[in-house]
């Protein structure tokens, strides 16, 4: 919507824009009652969730960007959802029959097939785990479903921050099978057992007549719990600075925050998709109502008390 269009007298008659209401409050003026019935008429109305004008009660879409307006009900278990939702997060069941859920693209009463990247209007089984998916990646296992999504997968996963983030990440999968030490007199007695294998292996060797042997290290990987620890948070403090970067922003079309969102999700790291419509923890985007309000990833601990929306 360009400029001209905008500031059209029907536009402005049917919305007020924030920056307007603010100059109203700031404003001196020697007419306070006048000004005071101006911001009451002003507060009256639907504010818009996208841009924050205020339209008239009764507006369907917003007069200044056009985003729905007020509420609707779920077509499957009669929820109250958000007019611009496309996901009913009580049934959990994607909610916008004439928009594919996997691409965005428009669908028509009578298309089985999305007309744009082929997938069928009544969902994908996943070949891995078995899930009914009404989307790009499995809701279940992370699996991409189309070949879009796989084509999406391959130039994510040849980003340099995704190849980091995946490096860090599996730093952290082998930390986790690293057992630390409980107590220091458990790591003396290591200590002295390492010693004891050199001295044996040694005296082997001068026994076949090898005078100064080469005895290899220990493959022992233990240290202490506050050394463990430390590597640990900083290769997660790492993985969470990446994420950040990674955020998905705000985007028209909410299959194109949910698929760059799980085409991101990096492997072996307990995570949790945190989405920018009501700061909520999903399993992932696919479970968000609102996801073209972006959204980020979080690294999850293993004893977190976060609680996690049951999208599954």
């Amino acid at each position: 919507m360009n400029d001209d269009i905008t500031k059209t007298p029907e536009i402005t008659n049917r919305g007020v824009n924030l920056q307007m209401q603010q100059e109203l409050y700031q404003s001196p003026s020697e007419d306070a009652p006048m000004q005071q019935q101006a911001q009451m008429q002003a507060a009256v109305g639907v504010r818009c969730p996208s841009c924050g004008t205020m339209n008239d009660e009764g507006a369907m879409f917003c007069a200044s960007c056009g985003a729905p307006l007020g509420k609707t009900t779920c077509p499957n278990c009669g929820a109250e959802l958000d007019a611009d939702a496309d996901f009913c997060e009580t049934c959990r069941r994607y909610v916008k029959k004439d928009v594919c859920s996997f691409c965005g693209a428009h669908l028509n009463d009578n298309d089985a097939f999305c007309p744009e990247c082929g997938s069928p209007r009544g969902g994908i089984v996943c070949p891995v785990c078995h899930t009914l998916n009404e989307f790009s990646f499995c809701k279940q296992c992370g699996t991409a479903l189309t070949e879009d999504a796989r084509q999406l997968v391959a130039q994510v996963s040849a980003m340099p921050e995704y190849l980091e983030m995946q490096k860090l990440a599996s730093e952290l999968q082998q930390l986790d099978l690293i057992l630390p030490y409980s107590s220091e007199r458990e790591q003396v007695q290591e200590q002295l057992n390492t010693r004891l294998r050199e001295r044996v292996l040694t005296l082997l060797a001068n026994d076949r007549g090898i005078a100064t042997p080469d005895i290899p290290k220990s493959n022992s990987k233990r240290m202490s719990k506050e050394e463990y620890e430390a590597k640990k948070n900083d290769r997660m403090q790492e993985i969470a600075k990446i994420l950040e970067r990674m955020a998905q922003a705000p985007q028209p079309k909410p299959a194109m925050v949910r698929n760059y969102a799980m085409a991101c999700r990096p492997q072996g790291v307990r995570l949790a998709w945190e989405c920018n419509f009501k700061h909520a923890l999903h399993s992932s985007p696919c479970g968000c109502a609102k996801p073209q309000m972006g959204g980020k990833w979080i690294i999850l601990g293993k004893d977190t008390k976060k609680e996690i929306k049951d999208d599954k």
